[in-house]
């Protein structure tokens, strides 16, 4: 799964529809929990994804009737991007935490490739990456373009820390950083949806072997 698979650097998150208006906020005190529904949610759309999960589908998942949706969440797309951020601070902080963590870009990948192995294949959530699986067959311009530029900042992100270690000498002087960027995201995606076809951690855990072997 990408990182967002996850996520090495912050990003526009997915922009509310209803932004710069309170009235969808008001109403009488809330009867849930909002934490608890936000977490039903979140899983809702892991497993569907945007398209295909339906206000409906929101509230039978939430427990909670549309008015309360609307009250405390504002709408479809200002919830999901409130599940954006919440998994990018949870499920997918792991690749936060390898490249933040591992003293050279190179360790921070291996380890962030590993990782993405185990959450994206993990028993107890959905499988694959929430930001990746979303997207598929998104027709919302704005969710989409949200998520792009959250992917495409990690890649720069990526870009970045290798960029720093070829000045340092810690990788070769000749090594296409953006090229070894672009490549650790296209393995973190493409294991994000072998994940969901069916791959267990086993045989991600040989992609992210290989893929660290194609490095100068």
């Amino acid at each position: 799964m990408a990182p967002d698979p996850a996520t090495p650097a912050a990003a526009a998150a997915v922009p509310p529809a209803d932004a710069g208006n309170g009235t969808a906020r008001r109403g009488r005190p809330r009867s849930f929990d909002r934490e608890a529904a936000l977490e039903q949610a979140l899983r809702l759309f892991w497993e569907r994804g945007w398209e295909a999960t339906s206000v409906a589908d929101l509230t039978s998942a939430m427990g909670i009737r549309p008015p309360s949706l609307y009250a405390a969440f504002g709408d479809k797309r200002a919830l999901f991007a409130e599940v954006v951020a919440r998994y990018r601070e949870s499920h997918g902080a792991y690749s936060t935490r390898a490249l933040a963590e591992e003293p050279t870009a190179r360790a921070g990948i291996a380890r962030m490739l590993h990782e993405a192995a185990a959450e994206a294949t993990d028993p107890e959530h959905p499988w694959g990456c929430l930001l990746i699986s979303s997207a598929v067959n998104c027709t919302s311009p704005e969710v989409e373009q949200a998520l792009r530029e959250i992917r495409n900042a990690n890649v720069r992100a990526l870009e970045s820390l290798i960029r720093a270690d070829i000045a340092a000498g810690r990788e070769p002087a000749g090594a296409d950083a953006a090229a070894l960027a672009q490549f650790t995201a296209t393995v973190l995606q493409g294991m994000s949806q072998r994940a969901r076809d069916g791959a267990d951690r086993a045989e991600l855990e040989r992609v992210a072997a290989d893929a660290m072997r194609v490095w100068p």
